[in-house]
């Protein structure tokens, strides 16, 4: 008999509902339902249109039970990290949740840092200094006097927010909690002391549970509504990184994975966070996993770029797929100038293009003048990135890496791969695309019992998707242009 898993799968663009069957021994994935997730600007602030994003969610169900599966064995949420609805005390919740592009969190870290320093923050923390934090959000809302947060009862993070719409149950998931930048990483409890410190309420905050919980069964009023079983809700790895690194092919351990989307997760899987001056120094995080791992990473701006110039041309009238926006990165002659995606002039939406152009004059480059040169600058500035993190990285571990697994919808981008491959100088095994949906399902299936553990369920996803290898060239080359790249690293500091 084969379970059937529902993965409900929220990007920062997007969202689809995937059908999971495992025979015991195969995952075979099917999409049910997808739809896009579009920020919403009202008054000057950038939101979440949540009430849609339940909406699709019912869809998802509804459409799963019309092809014939009203009778599922689980259903489980991944989202992005960080942010967050506020409930009242009767459980409804407090206005749109805000979007991580918001503008409240300027000068949030600088206000932190007067209360607690930084460096204490992050020995408290172990968490990436990143200006949209759920720590920064919430200390605006304090500083602002935000009659939201006054009258919060309890803060769900997104899947956990989801969840509750479906269940009723209020629990906050361990790698959702872990991005908050308010969970001490060594203890898996929040962080109490930084918390008051800062003034930020503590009493909204559920007790944090272990990935692969199941937290309760569909409501009956929504089963009904749908015409589908009371299916139990798992609350998998719901960070939608933390499933898609659960879902990463690799037999051992001495490997780098990359979760390549909107952004670009690079990092190793640890059995305990490290916290010292090296990763302070580098800004690396400590994130939870599945059986309480801990994915020590550096968060780099990924896809965004290409996205957001997509964007711009549309606005204009061209409408450039990404298969011809990589065919144009192909053209121009390489390592003619770099950016530093991480910059805060690409942190926010609005006419990418105009700010690569402007940080490549203020860097004292030539600049990009047609729509090829800027997708051949964007293309090789986060291979190039992606070395530096990983030297950072390996600095810190005290040894090397020799193999990159690339997973998630930015395989897709096969230019992207080889550069990778080319720029760090290893071996990159791409693959499986749906990394996300997959490891989500596989924390179903281990919550349901049928998956004995995480070992067992990366063997049956490297059995059940086909990967793609990428073997580095053109080393001379890249050496060369990784020094003029750290050059621009240097300037980007002081625009």
């Amino acid at each position: 008999m084969s379970l059937k898993m529902l993965a409900f799968d929220f990007g920062a663009s997007s969202g689809r509902a995937i059908l999971g069957i495992f025979d015991g021994k195969k995952l075979d994935l099917t999409e049910i339902h997808r739809f896009s997730n579009d920020p919403v600007e009202v008054n000057g602030n950038l939101h979440w249109d949540v009430l849609r994003l339940f909406y699709e969610i019912k869809q998802g169900i509804l459409k799963a039970g019309i092809q014939g599966y009203n009778d599922l064995d689980s259903i489980g949420v991944d989202t992005w990290g960080v942010d967050f609805g506020l409930l009242d005390r009767d459980g409804n919740l407090i206005g749109n949740p805000y979007h991580y592009r918001d503008k409240r969190t300027d000068g949030m870290m600088d206000e932190a840092f007067r209360i607690v320093p930084r460096d204490e923050i992050y020995r408290q923390t172990g968490i990436q200094f990143m200006w949209y934090n759920t720590l920064f959000q919430l200390l605006s809302m304090r500083i602002n006097n935000s009659p939201q947060l006054q009258s919060t009862a309890t803060l769900l993070f997104m899947p956990d927010l989801f969840n509750y719409f479906l269940t009723g149950t209020k629990s906050t998931e361990y790698s959702i909690a872990s991005t908050s930048q308010l969970m001490n990483p060594v203890s898996g409890t929040w962080a109490y002391e930084l918390m008051d410190r800062l003034g930020i309420p503590t009493g909204i905050f559920t007790d944090i549970t272990k990935s692969g919980t199941i937290i309760g069964n569909l409501n009956p009023d929504i089963a009904t509504e749908l015409r589908v079983n009371r299916a139990p809700v798992v609350s998998v790895a719901s960070h939608d990184t933390a499933s898609a690194v659960a879902a990463v092919p690799a037999s051992g351990e001495d490997y780098i994975y990359i979760s390549s989307g909107t952004w670009s997760l690079l990092g190793v899987e640890l059995s305990k966070p490290i916290i010292n001056d090296k990763s302070l120094k580098f800004n690396f995080t400590n994130e939870g996993g599945v059986n309480n791992t801990v994915r020590f990473l550096k968060n780099i701006m990924g896809l965004w770029l290409i996205q957001e110039c997509r964007r711009q041309w549309q606005r204009e009238g061209e409408n450039l797929s990404y298969s011809q926006l990589e065919q144009m990165a192909m053209e121009p002659k390489p390592f003619e100038m770099f950016i530093d995606p991480d910059h805060n002039t690409f942190a926010y939406p609005g006419d990418m293009p105009g700010r690569i152009r402007e940080f490549c004059r203020n860097t004292s480059q030539a600049v990009p003048q047609t729509k090829s040169e800027i997708m051949r600058c964007i293309y090789q500035s986060l291979a190039l990135k992606y070395r530096y993190a990983i030297e950072c990285m390996e600095e810190i571990l005290g040894r090397k890496l020799p193999v990159i697994h690339i997973v998630g919808g930015g395989i897709k981008d096969r230019l992207l791969s080889q550069l990778t491959a080319d720029a760090t100088g290893k071996h990159v095994i791409a693959g499986p695309a749906e990394a996300t949906a997959l490891g989500n399902i596989a924390v179903q299936a281990m919550a349901l019992g049928e998956v004995g553990s995480l070992k067992e369920a990366r063997e049956i996803i490297k059995n059940s998707v086909p990967t793609e290898e990428y073997i580095p060239k053109d080393g001379d080359a890249w050496d060369a242009a990784y020094d003029k790249f750290r050059k621009i690293l240097d300037k980007a500091q002081h625009i």
